[in-house]
């Protein structure tokens, strides 16, 4: 007859045969977040980089391994390998990827140990009843499938996220190297402006001491002098701005960029017809990474319903019982299943339809918003092209004026001052029409986010590339 000691030994070879599947467990490894670490990391970013050189070099072979000056293209990489809300978006893509992991996890089976005791078994008889259960549950109508697609989607949502951060990325890299080449370009012009306006003022003052001109005459010359002057003091602030600006989306300390040349041509765009053409339109209607984004929202919406209602149907559990009980081995089997007669899921049910139709709803205002950009980008090119037209009218008109005057000065038949007045007219037109290549430019950049179409870059920005390893462990 089977003693306490047997049945003790059962339970501790049961408990053994449970330790292999315990020793594949992940053991918590500590990482601590150090700021000052992160902040001494941040402060060593620079475009000198070997890091940073070697992505560039693999992104873009055109690109010389040290660049006199730094175009748009060469900065977007910059961006790309340094801006933190890339990484953040990154990270974000590796959670829901690992969300998968979990989705298609399966539930494990429980082994229950329960020890039964006799206060007055018969003699001879040993007072333990010691018993085991298990149970397996089995789920039911697709459940673990529908969870897993609901996972899949959000996951390639999180990844078509990356593509409209790096957009972001670009365009405030973008919008600030402009406002930096325009700033530059302002000041040259606000500089031969000036010129012009101190000759002018300084013939003006011989003419007052030759009692030519009354001393009145020379205020307008003196406060055009003194408006430029000041508009020369704030577009040196400017200056500063922009650059502070581009080194925050390049994603680097301003000392990183303050010896650094930049090269952003501002010239009259070229490629605005090719961008407002409906077949480019209807393409970024369709290929518009925060739109198939939220389209990936909608259908990990439309799982998630669809995994509310399968959770209508209760899922089985198969369970055994063996029990040692007083010298005879007893074993059971039964099947369990919730009986779903107070709560049929309806609330869940309720929450995930409401869900669906609010994913559905920022998808269509989504939609809207990128239209309207579309159009105001286009309807604000057709304006400026137009305004551009009439400028350089402008300008040319004002270089043959000038061109006339100083062909008369040298014939004898006007003086300096007309010269200088024609050329400060010219001055003023040219920086209007400075001003308004400057839009031009803004005008493109907002026709480019609109219609967000993809460009070489952008194949790279999945993978961090400050962690090859990362890159090597997704191929």
């Amino acid at each position: 007859m089977p003693r306490p000691a047997t049945s003790a030994v059962g339970l501790v070879t049961l408990m053994l045969a449970l330790l292999p599947a315990l020793s594949g467990c992940v053991h918590y490894r500590a990482q601590k977040l150090e700021p000052e670490k992160t902040l001494a990391a941040f402060e060593e970013r620079s475009l000198t980089n070997s890091n940073l050189r070697t992505f560039l070099a693999a992104s873009d072979s055109r690109l010389p391994a040290n660049p006199p000056k730094w175009d748009l293209d060469a900065l977007t990489l910059v961006a790309f390998y340094y801006h933190p809300n890339l990484d953040v978006a990154r990270a974000q893509w590796n959670a829901a990827t690992a969300a998968i992991g979990t989705a298609k996890g399966r539930p494990n089976p429980t082994v229950g140990l329960i020890p039964g005791y006799s206060f007055n078994p018969p003699d001879g008889i040993s007072p333990w009843l010691p018993s085991v259960t298990y149970d397996l549950p089995i789920e039911t109508a697709g459940k673990r499938n529908k969870r897993t697609i609901r996972a899949q989607q959000l996951s390639t949502a999180a990844r078509l996220n990356i593509v409209s951060t790096a957009w972001q990325v670009r365009s405030a890299v973008r919008a600030s190297l402009l406002d930096l080449a325009a700033a530059t370009e302002r000041e040259k012009a606000l500089q031969a402006q000036m010129q012009t306006q101190q000759t002018i003022l300084q013939l003006m003052e011989q003419r007052l001491q030759a009692g030519a001109v009354a001393p009145s005459e020379l205020y307008p010359a003196r406060v055009s002098v003194l408006r430029v002057r000041s508009d020369l003091v704030d577009l040196r602030r400017q200056l500063a701005d922009a650059r502070a600006r581009l080194a925050d989306s390049l994603g680097v300390p301003l000392k990183a960029i303050v010896s650094t040349e930049f090269a952003f041509p501002i010239e009259i765009p070229g490629k605005w017809e090719e961008l407002a053409s409906p077949a480019v339109r209807k393409e970024a209607l369709h290929a518009r990474a925060d739109l198939l984004g939220a389209l990936a929202d909608y259908e990990a919406a439309e799982a998630g319903l669809r995994l509310e209602i399968a959770r209508q149907y209760p899922d089985i559990h198969l369970g055994s019982t063996y029990q040692w009980d007083q010298g005879e081995n007893k074993w059971q089997l039964g099947v369990t299943v919730e009986l779903p007669l107070l709560n049929r899921n309806e609330g869940p049910i309720a929450e995930a339809e409401a869900k669906r139709t609010e994913v559905a709803a920022r998808f269509t205002a989504l939609q809207a918003k990128a239209i309207s950009e579309i159009d105001r980008a286009t309807a604000t090119r057709d304006a400026i092209l137009g305004q551009l037209k009439e400028a350089e009218h402008i300008v040319e008109a004002d270089r043959q004026q000038l061109a006339t005057l100083e062909a008369s000065l040298k014939a004898g038949a006007v003086d300096r001052v007309e010269v200088e007045t024609a050329a400060m007219e010219l001055r003023s037109s040219e920086l209007v029409l400075l001003d308004l290549k400057i839009k031009a430019q803004q005008a493109l950049g907002l026709l480019e986010d609109a219609l967000q179409r993809p460009f070489d870059s952008l194949k790279n920005i999945e993978v961090d590339p400050k962690r090859p390893a990362q890159k090597a462990a997704r191929k």
